[in-house]
């Protein structure tokens, strides 16, 4: 009997003082919302009340402020990503419990659905001790979960090499600025500092003190969407974004793996009507630190996808409007455009948060790097005749261009959040998609460069067939499947084509019609142009494209995007070689599906990127290295400066060199050899990979030049070749039959080279030998100089 009153009034005491807890606490700060929750300033602690146990909802994090640096990549308003988690009671503690949402049983069967969630781990991510249980609510103290490194902040660091850091809790504090509470989320803050010692001078470029980086890491509880929501299939042509999971209940004869577009929730209020209002229109909002008139430009850009909601029957769904005073840009209620600054030149992202169980978009979040105009400015800035000849106040023709950027970049980026990947290939469609990276497009006209066309208005023609796959109606009659087939048909009798990142960028993409930062139908035409057009820049550029009592070395980083302004058309012309042509293609569907580009294009390409390895167009005017002295005092070089061999001099052999190794890169792939390989022993009509190196060699290293000047430049860019048809025969990624062909190609070159009587190729000679006698352990440094940063204008 002593026993058993011993411990029930262990028990009385224990819940007596479970009950007390928040009784105990003084001058506590109430929230009152989807979650109830306390501030303790005096310990500055937050106790939370979970008064609903096992019910789902959507936890989220954030980064409120960022570390400032593109490289380091932890940028203001960065989203963290989303999980469905829920609140569990296991003994004395409450766990906040992931479900695993990756694989799934959808049916009415609760047995089965048990069977999956058992097959599979789920995570728990904290576990709390209960402070107190009253009334069916439990109060835990939700401090510690958010002085937490939940973004991965070390790890970020850690992995770029920028330093050894961890949390340090002394100098980390709650942050009550944005800590909110509403009645269908809750939002939480904590200042967090990071202590460590810094690797590299990026930290110390972005942080007063490297060895201490605070951030305030933001927290989201959301209420989950109701079960009305209904699911978009994906079809690989459609150019949506999707989620997908594995479905067990699917029955055998059906795919297992669904697939779904993400998306956001869009009804009419009036179904029957051919045009009615949103129930709830898709509303964006316009970070208000955005300054003019860049703020006009972001809020016009993406306002152009309205156009593609009107066309698919709904009135002003789609809207665009300043953030209201006292809203916050993290508060998920809030799809939000952010103008966001960095200490250089980098990527905007557009991201979004979804309901991970059904892809329906509940907060579309836009990031927009601030220094991306100011490139756009110096591009047209390098190009324009004269800008400042006259005056240096005539910023307005450069401004014009950059904002003309700026609006499509809105358009862009908030097109990924409302569901849009990249269209790589819309640029072969007369820049049918603001999902492409657009090059700026100048015309040459009578020997003058015209800029009214640089960048295209509104969106295209592609993207308004995205919208009606991913947003309209299904006809009343029709099945959704026959529906949307006919949507993609439609376009695809339009010729429209798409095709994304993996196969449209410079190094592994295959497509030989999708590119970055191009423009035309045919890459190699519009190479040619390209080319034309830089010549013509070059010949006008002077002290006249920088302003009075600017240094000179201002003028050369100004030239930098001019001499390099066929990069990318470069790239575009290179994928050309080996390229293929092949449609997402499904049975049924009628679109082409893969085939080897014609002979005579490929040709063609070859001998327009042949011209970016002559010493007629690399090299730079003698007139014009005249105004590149060395580096001003105050005015070093930077990441987008060019690097040189003749340490502070302007280095004229230096940038042919880069230029050449760029496009060498490129056209000396593994992969792309190994597809040359393969479409020559296919088709003997179409170019092998003997083909291409012998026309390289011949128009490069056995290209003699009688000018002195044009001969050093040309040479320079042929030790660059030479050091890329060694590089292709030892390359681990080549394949042999790759290695036999440059094999086959070095012996050739080394009996024309042993014939020769220049110091040139007698160096050559000598490479080639000791080549021969330890391959595997041959490295060929010619220093050529790293190409100056040029994403974004937007490779890596």
């Amino acid at each position: 009997m002593y026993r058993i009153t011993c411990i029930v009034l262990a028990f009385s005491i224990s819940f007596a003082m479970k009950a007390q807890f928040l009784e105990k606490k003084e001058n506590l700060k109430t929230y009152e919302g989807y979650f109830n929750f306390h501030y303790n300033e005096k310990e500055d602690e937050i106790y939370l009340e979970v008064d609903t146990l096992n019910t789902e909802f959507l936890y989220t994090h954030f980064l409120t402020s960022g570390v400032g640096s593109n490289d380091i990549g932890l940028d203001r308003g960065q989203l963290g990503g989303e999980r469905v988690v829920k609140f569990q009671k296991a003994g004395n503690k409450l766990l906040l419990v992931q479900p695993n949402q990756n694989y799934r049983a959808i049916t009415d069967n609760e047995a089965e659905k048990q069977s999956v969630a058992e097959a599979f781990a789920k995570s728990v991510i904290f576990g709390f001790e209960i402070k107190e249980e009253k009334d069916g609510k439990y109060i835990i103290d939700f401090t510690p979960f958010l002085m937490q490194d939940t973004h991965g902040v070390t790890d970020k660091l850690k992995k770029g090499d920028y330093g050894n850091y961890k949390l340090d809790k002394s100098k980390s504090a709650l942050s009550l600025e944005r800590t909110k509470a509403f009645p269908e989320n809750v939002e939480f803050e904590a200042l967090l500092t990071f202590e460590g010692e810094p690797k590299s001078r990026t930290v110390n470029s972005v942080v007063p003190d490297a060895k201490n980086i605070s951030v305030v890491q933001h927290h989201s509880f959301v209420k989950l969407p109701d079960d009305n929501y209904k699911k978009r299939i994906f079809d690989p042509r459609s150019g949506a974004i999707f989620i997908s999971y594995m479905d067990y209940a699917s029955p055998v004869y059906e795919p297992i793996k669904k697939r779904y577009a993400i998306r956001h929730r869009l009804e009419k209020k009036d179904p029957d009507a051919e045009i009615s209002e949103a129930v709830e229109p898709i509303i964006y909002y316009l970070d208000p630190g955005t300054p003019e008139p860049v703020r006009s430009a972001l809020l016009e850009g993406a306002r152009w996808w309205n156009e593609a909601y009107e066309e698919i029957g709904y009135k002003d769904a789609f809207q665009v409007k300043m953030l209201p005073e006292g809203a916050d840009p993290l508060d998920v209620r809030y799809n939000v455009i952010q103008w966001v600054h960095r200490s250089t030149r980098g990527w905007s992202y557009g991201a979004s948060v979804v309901d991970p169980r059904t892809g329906e978009i509940i907060k579309g979040h836009v990031s927009l790097g601030s220094l991306r105009i100011r490139q756009d400015f110096m591009i047209a800035q390098a190009m324009m005749n004269k800008p400042f000849g006259n005056s240096d106040d005539n910023h307005d023709p450069m401004m014009e261009l950059a904002l003309a950027r700026i609006r499509q970049l809105s358009a862009h980026e908030v097109g990924h959040t409302i569901g849009f990947t990249h269209n790589f290939a819309a640029s072969t469609n007369d820049r049918a998609s603001v999902m492409d990276y657009p090059h700026p497009q100048f015309e040459l006209n009578n020997s003058e460069i015209e800029f009214a066309n640089a960048y295209d208005t509104g969106i295209g023609e592609w993207d308004k067939v995205t919208v009606k796959y991913s947003y309209s109606d299904v006809p009343e009659g029709m099945e959704e499947r026959e529906y949307l087939n006919s949507v993609l048909e439609d376009a695809q009798l339009e010729g429209l084509k798409f095709i994304t990142d993996s196969d449209a960028r410079a190094t592994g993409g295959a497509h030989a019609f999708a590119h970055l930062w191009d423009n035309g139908r045919d890459a190699a035409d519009e190479l040619e142009r390209v080319l034309k057009i830089r010549k013509k820049a070059t010949e006008n550029f002077s002290e006249d494209n920088i302003r009075t009592n600017e240094p000179y070395s201002v003028l050369e980083d100004v030239f930098v995007p001019l001499y390099f302004f066929h990069r990318y058309q470069t790239e575009a012309a290179v994928k050309m070689i080996g390229g293929l042509e092949y449609n997402y293609a499904v049975k049924g569907g009628g679109e082409n599906i893969v085939e080897h580009l014609d002979e005579k294009l490929q040709k063609k390409a070859l001998e327009s990127i042949l011209k970016t390895l002559s010493a007629e167009e690399l090299a730079i005017p003698v007139d014009k290295l005249k105004l590149f002295p060395p580096r001003a005092f105050g005015y070093s070089r930077d990441r987008e400066s060019f690097k040189s061999n003749t340490d502070v001099a302007f280095d004229a052999l230096g940038a042919p060199a880069t230029a050449g190794d760029m496009t060498l890169a490129l056209l000396f792939h593994p992969a792309r050899a190994e597809r040359l390989v393969q479409q020559h022993a296919l088709d003997r009509k179409l170019p092998g990979l003997d083909y291409v190196l012998d026309e390289t060699i011949s128009q490069t290293i056995k290209n003699d030049k009688k000018d002195e000047y044009l001969k050093s430049v040309q040479n320079t860019i042929n030790f660059v070749v030479f050091k890329h048809l060694l590089n292709l025969a030892v390359n681990d990624k080549s394949t042999p039959l790759v290695r036999s062909v440059a094999n086959q190609k070095i012996d050739e070159l080394a009996n024309w080279l042993r014939t020769r009587k220049d110091a040139v190729s007698a160096e050559m000679y000598r490479h080639i030998k000791r080549f021969r006698e330890e391959p595997e352990e041959f490295k060929l440094d010619i220093n050529v100089p790293k190409i100056p940063d040029g994403s974004p204008i937007g490779s890596y």
